[in-house]
């Protein structure tokens, strides 16, 4: 007889791999579904700079140094060339408008004076033996013109008989005719005569007074030579310092060369690269300040140059108000230039993660601080303390400020 045995009852052993099986599906389901799957970092909070999202006062200013430079530069440029024959005045000496700084020597600008000084002797004389013959000639004409108003006179002396006596029936008619024909021959000759000396007189008078100019050309050729020559006297053109001379004796300068500058002492103004991000904001008439021995100078923007360079463009500063009392040229200033009115905003402590993100996103600290999560943001204007943020944070927030480099592709910050 078969004995049945009974079934057990429960788990048994060959069915606990399906149990942790079905139990490691419904976890992993269950962390698809509801799990924080952010790429999660641990990092050290004594590492961490955290700054507070505040509202507050907004000074819309950025700083640059800026470098002390004279008012005025005056360029050092002989207009005549020549060889240096002596340095009269040192660097940094203080001179005066028309003092002389470097003299020049030029053997051909002496030789071309002699040359327009022979010239103008030579000019001279033919003047002079034109003249003498221009007056020989109007004496030959004079005397010419004299001789036939004589023979007018006679002539018509004679006419004047013959027609008495003609009249009186005394002489011949042909004699009569022809007394009146020489009288009239007479008279037509000092006509022409008197009108030839008047046209000679215009002549003569128009050639002496070209004559007379290109004399006064000459002389005044002459003189501008001799003026070239004073020109080898490099003088300063204004009261200042003689800031550069780049010169040594026997150095052929040639006319225009820059050989030095000439500093206008008389005030200042500071110079300053600012970064081309800046260009389409900085403008003439912008304030400024900087600090000094523990007080503040006010300066203005005077003048933008539109030209950049390695990224920078040149701007000018002038004092509004008082100098320091030991302001030289080459200092350094470090200004604080304002770009607008201040404004009510939204800012948080500036900070180097701004390299790593650019000011798009930024993590926020929960509310314990023991995590940081990343959040987009936006930002706005920024000055050396603070940037201005238009969207994503809200004033009583903390925010990571320091560094992103190590965990940028990171969504969450775990603090220990």
């Amino acid at each position: 007889m078969d004995i049945q045995l009974e079934k057990k009852k429960g788990l048994r052993k060959k069915h606990i791999p399906y149990v942790i099986g079905g139990a490691l599906f419904v976890f992993l389901l269950g962390w698809i579904i509801f799990g924080d799957h952010a790429a999660t970092l641990r990092v050290d909070a004594r590492s961490l700079t955290v700054g507070e999202v505040r509202r507050d006062q907004f000074n819309d200013f950025f700083r640059v140094d800026g470098q002390v430079q004279p008012i005025t530069v005056v360029q050092l440029s002989p207009e005549e060339g020549g060889i240096v024959q002596e340095k009269v005045v040192e660097e940094g000496a203080t001179v005066k408008r028309g003092d002389v700084i470097v003299r020049l020597s030029n053997s051909n600008l002496d030789l071309e004076i002699l040359n327009a000084e022979a010239e103008l002797a030579e000019k001279q004389n033919l003047l002079r033996n034109t003249q003498v013959t221009m007056e020989q000639d109007k004496l030959t004409n004079e005397t010419e013109r004299a001789q036939y108003e004589i023979d007018m006179r006679r002539a018509r002396r004679a006419y004047e008989q013959q027609k008495q006596l003609y009249e009186e029936e005394l002489v011949a008619r042909e004699d009569y005719l022809k007394a009146q024909e020489d009288y009239d021959l007479a008279a037509r000759k000092y006509d022409l005569v008197v009108k030839r000396l008047y046209q000679d007189s215009i002549s003569r008078g128009i050639q002496m007074e070209e004559m007379e100019f290109s004399l006064a050309n000459m002389r005044r050729n002459i003189q501008l030579i001799h003026q070239r020559k004073e020109n080898l006297n490099v003088r300063s053109q204004i009261d200042g310092e003689l800031g550069l001379l780049d010169v040594v004796l026997g150095q052929n300068i040639t006319p225009g060369q820059m050989i030095g500058q000439i500093n206008d002492l008389s005030d200042y103004k500071i110079e300053a690269m600012i970064d081309e991000h800046y260009i389409d904001r900085v403008r003439p008439g912008l304030s400024a300040t900087f600090e000094r021995q523990g007080a503040t100078f006010a300066l203005t923007v005077r003048k933008v140059y539109p030209e950049v360079r390695e990224g920078k463009f040149r701007t000018d500063f002038v004092f509004t108000g008082e100098r320091p009392d030991n302001i030289r040229s080459g200092q350094t200033y470090y200004i604080n230039l304002e770009l607008g009115q201040p404004t009510e905003s939204v800012i948080i402590p500036k900070g180097t993660f701004f390299q790593s993100t650019g000011g798009s996103w930024i993590f926020v600290l929960d509310a314990d601080g023991k995590r940081a999560y990343r959040r987009q943001i936006k930002i706005g204007r920024q000055n050396p303390q603070y940037y201005e943020v238009l969207e994503g944070l809200e004033p009583g927030e903390r925010v990571i400020v320091s560094n992103y480099e190590s965990y940028k592709d990171n969504e969450v910050l775990v603090l220990e």
